[in-house]
């Protein structure tokens, strides 16, 4: 799973956002992860073993 997340890649997570899009983009990567909603474009941080926890699956990844 680690190998497979990079910058630009498309995740689903567990629970849907308010907007109700689950799907979120991958900005920046390190301890802490930036997400991007790929519905509202709203942008959040979330520690990397949080979103361990709460990704489903990979949707498109970015090469």
């Amino acid at each position: 799973m680690k190998n497979e997340i990079k910058i630009g890649t498309i995740v689903e997570m567990k629970k849907p956002h308010a907007c109700g899009s689950k799907n979120w983009s991958i900005t920046r990567l390190g301890v802490d992860l930036k997400l991007k909603c790929c519905g509202c474009n709203h942008e959040i941080m979330m520690d990397r073993l949080e979103f361990n926890k709460k990704m489903k699956k990979v949707v498109k990844k970015d090469e």
